[in-house]
């Protein structure tokens, strides 16, 4: 008896960890391939694509890569897409944090309006106001800057619920204890509050990282200078010479895929923490 349930327990976790490894190597599988093709000479990137040969990089050279670099001037793209994305990290973090905390620990006329007004638009898509959000830009004479960048996705709801949501965590006898204290709601909102908060920080965090190094349909909007492209502009320019080297482009995004690939692997233990303590469910 002892060993069937012995033999029983071990063949579910050989099936746990088979299933978990196969899933795995589905979802990196497109990855793997890019990055064998960065690697191919043109004519061999959509050879064998009926096998796992397809997944080996034949002939491999560094050359797609060198023709990246000499088509784009990449450092100066990387400092564009690195400041635009860092002055909203900066306000998105410190803006929506302390509305999370009011909406979570203070008690005023209309917080539930205001609450629920947050979680409507939560599901109001970027397309349905990028026309008026341009044309708001256009007259504000902010087209071709970093404000039309910046300023638009200071505020954002789900960042506001994610802050709400962990907030509600934090015992109330730790605020009223600081307020015995002295300590105004200001002051215990930085440093106290916000120390005990890495886990939601640095989700919102990977979050907006993510989401605006993948942008491309805004930056194309508002940036029209060559010398202000984003990294995905820069990307997209690939595809706008003819004829296209799908080699060069495989190359491309992977140079731009490394960024968030190191943030992710230092940053996924806060990633998956801060999921779990704001209650978000997938």
């Amino acid at each position: 008896m002892k060993k069937s349930m012995r033999f029983s327990n071990a063949f579910g976790k050989f099936m746990f960890y088979f299933g978990n490894i196969i899933i795995g190597i589905i979802f990196v599988s497109p990855l793997i391939w890019m990055i064998s093709a960065s690697l191919k000479p043109e004519a061999k990137i959509f050879a064998n694509m009926d096998s796992l040969t397809t997944f080996l990089p034949v002939q491999a050279s560094l050359s797609n890569y060198a023709e990246v670099f000499s088509r784009l001037n990449m450092p100066l793209v990387f400092k564009n897409t690195l400041l635009y994305i860092a002055l909203i990290l900066v306000l998105d973090l410190l803006v929506n944090s302390m509305c999370g905390y009011a909406l979570a620990k203070f008690e005023f006329k209309g917080k539930g309006a205001v609450l629920n007004l947050v979680i409507a638009l939560m599901v109001l898509p970027m397309e349905a106001i990028m026309l008026p959000l341009y044309i708001e830009m256009s007259q504000l004479g902010w087209v071709n800057t970093l404000a039309a960048l910046v300023i638009p996705f200071v505020a954002k709801c789900f960042s506001i619920y994610m802050f709400r949501q962990f907030f509600c965590d934090v015992p109330d006898d730790l605020i009223e204890a600081a307020a015995i204290d002295g300590c105004s709601p200001i002051r215990t909102f930085f440093q106290i509050v916000m120390p005990i908060s890495k886990t939601v920080y640095a989700t919102v965090f990977i979050l907006d990282f993510v989401a605006h190094w993948n942008d491309f349909m805004w930056p194309f909007l508002v940036m029209t200078g060559e010398d202000k492209r984003t990294i995905q502009l820069a990307v997209q320019s690939f595809f706008g010479t003819q004829p296209v080297h799908y080699s060069a482009i495989m190359a491309a995004l992977v140079v731009s895929a490394i960024p968030m690939i190191i943030m992710f692997i230092f940053m996924q233990k806060y990633y998956v923490e801060g999921i779990a303590s704001s209650g978000i469910k997938g």
